[in-house]
Order: C-alpha cells, then structure tokens, then sequence
C-alpha cells in the first residue's frame, strides 16, 4: 500500500564484510516534503542514499520508491528521481549550458528548453559566457541541483550539498530548495551533519547513528522542543489541563505523564496558575522552568559532543 510515502524503507541493512553500515532501517518519507537526513559523518547516511539509487546493493530489506518495490520496473522509477550523492563532474572548459547539454544528450533527453528552465531555476541563466572552471563552490553546487532537476523529477536525493560552502551559498542553495519544495511539489530527501541547517529547511529529521535511524520526528515538534516552558507536577492533570483552557484560555501545552503537564505560553503568570490549580483543590509538588536546547538533545540521543 502506498500510504503517501515516496520513499519507505523496511529493514534495511548494509554490511561491510563484518561491519554494519545500516542496520535495520526503517525511514519514512512524505510526498511533498522534505526530509532531513541528519548525522555525524559516518552515520550511514551516504549509503543509505545509495542504496536507494540503486548503486550499491542491500545485504538486506526492502526500498519502495513512490509504493513500489524499486527493483520493480528500475527505468521507469529512476526517471522521476534527481540525486547528488557525490561531487558533481564538469568540463572546466564548458559553461554551465554545455555541460547540461552534454549531460542531456548521455540521458537521451532533447529538449533545450528543460536545460535552460533549470539553469533559471538556480539563477545561472545570466552565466552564458562563465566557464566551470571559474565558477565560485556557490555556483558549481548550483549547477549540479540544476543537472538533478532539468528533466523535472518528482524526488530529488542530495547528500551533503551545502558541504564547503559559505553562508551566502548556504543561503542561496535553502531558498531554492524550500522554492522547489513548496511551488513545484518536488519531494526531497537531503542528508547534512550541520543541525542548524537541517533545523532551518527540513519539514521531518530521521537522525542517523552508527548506521540505526534512532529518530524520526516533524520539525513543528523539535521546535517546540526548543522552547521555554514551565512544568507543574500535579495531582490531576486532567483537571489542570482543563483549568488551562478555560480559565487561561490556551491549549498550548503538553501532558508530558500522569502527573506532569508542561505549558509553553503563560509562563510569567504561573503564579497565578499554581494558585488556581490549588484553589481548585490540585495538589501541585513542584513547579520548574527549563528550555532544552537543539544541541543538548541530539547530543543525548546519539551520546557524546552532538550534531554540526
């Protein structure tokens, strides 16, 4: 069944002679969102990626790409798939043009006009004249997503592609992705070790670690993660979380067990919310305020100094 899922992953595991590379992954990726694959360099993320593309082969599992085994009918799949999983390969003494020409014509694809709409669509459509060997990392990773994506495919698999460059090209490289995600539709999975970056483009994170996904999870709740908040331990949270409602007026907070509710606005006026809770006959044993941080929590999950 298809469950919505572009790219789902069932047990997936990669060895290296005794060495575990993947081990048992099970990823889930939504069709019009992008997913960030995050993890320290040697996670696992590449393989993964390759895998997926079919250049390197599963020891075990099972890839369904857009609901359908990926082995099953391989040209017709791979034809709606862009990808960058290492460092793109250019003819220095060529333009951009030239290049994604030659690159089309190795593809057996024609058409001038898909060469020059994804030459626009990562504004290199000025650069006529540029060779490669003169364009600046920025440009050269700009290329390469246009290579990915001038025969216009509906997933798109990038590992690492801000890798070396600096925030300028950082941002330009965001802005078109969020731009090929939410106006084109493009379904994109994207690996980086930098947490920032991922933070700030991603829609869902599947963290990586010693080749195990330990965590998939939508950016709206790690976000929130990232909030300040106050903690009530309670001897009711039903009733307190229903005092929140109607006599504070917000829901935004979260029944964290049986005996601890944390809420996420109000917080300067939780005197008078420890008041109300008692005045309503709540016992209430501790009141705490904490912000987690990003950092302090990947570094939890996966132990150690972090992520990025």
């Amino acid at each position: 069944m298809f469950n919505n899922y572009i790219i789902e992953t069932i047990g997936l595991t990669k060895k290296f002679g005794d060495r575990l590379g993947v081990d048992h992954l099970e990823m889930h990726v939504q069709q019009g969102r992008i997913y960030g694959l995050l993890g320290r360099n040697g996670a696992g993320k590449t393989t993964t990626m390759r895998m997926m593309l079919n250049l390197t082969r599963p020891t075990n599992g099972t890839i369904r790409l857009f609901g359908e085994d990926y082995k099953k009918q391989p040209a017709q799949t791979y034809r709606k798939i862009g990808s960058i999983i290492e460092t793109p390969g250019f003819y220095d003494n060529l333009t951009g043009f030239e290049n994604l020409k030659i690159l089309a014509r190795l593809r057996g694809e024609h058409r001038k006009e898909s060469i020059s709409r994804a030459l626009k669509l990562v504004d290199l459509d000025k650069e006529t004249d540029k060779v490669f060997s003169n364009y600046s990392l920025g440009m050269k990773q700009r290329l390469g997503i246009a290579a990915a994506v001038m025969h216009e495919p509906e997933l798109l698999i990038l590992d690492e592609p801000i890798n070396g460059l600096d925030p300028i090209g950082i941002h330009e490289i965001r802005k078109f992705l969020l731009s090929l995600c939410r106006e084109q539709g493009t379904t994109i999975l994207i690996s980086s070790h930098v947490l920032s970056e991922i933070e700030q483009l991603a829609d869902v994170v599947g963290v990586m670690h010693e080749g195990r996904l330990l965590e998939e999870v939508d950016i709206l709740e790690l976000r929130k993660r990232n909030r300040q908040y106050v903690a009530f331990s309670v001897s009711d949270v039903n009733t307190a979380a229903l005092l929140l409602e109607r006599q504070f007026n917000t829901s935004d907070y979260v029944v964290c067990d049986d005996s601890m509710i944390r809420l996420y606005d109000n917080i300067d006026r939780r005197g008078e919310i420890n008041s109300c809770f008692v005045a309503n006959g709540l016992l209430v044993t501790t009141i705490t305020i904490s912000e987690e941080k990003l950092e302090e929590y990947f570094s939890g999950l996966i132990g150690g100094e972090g992520i990025g």
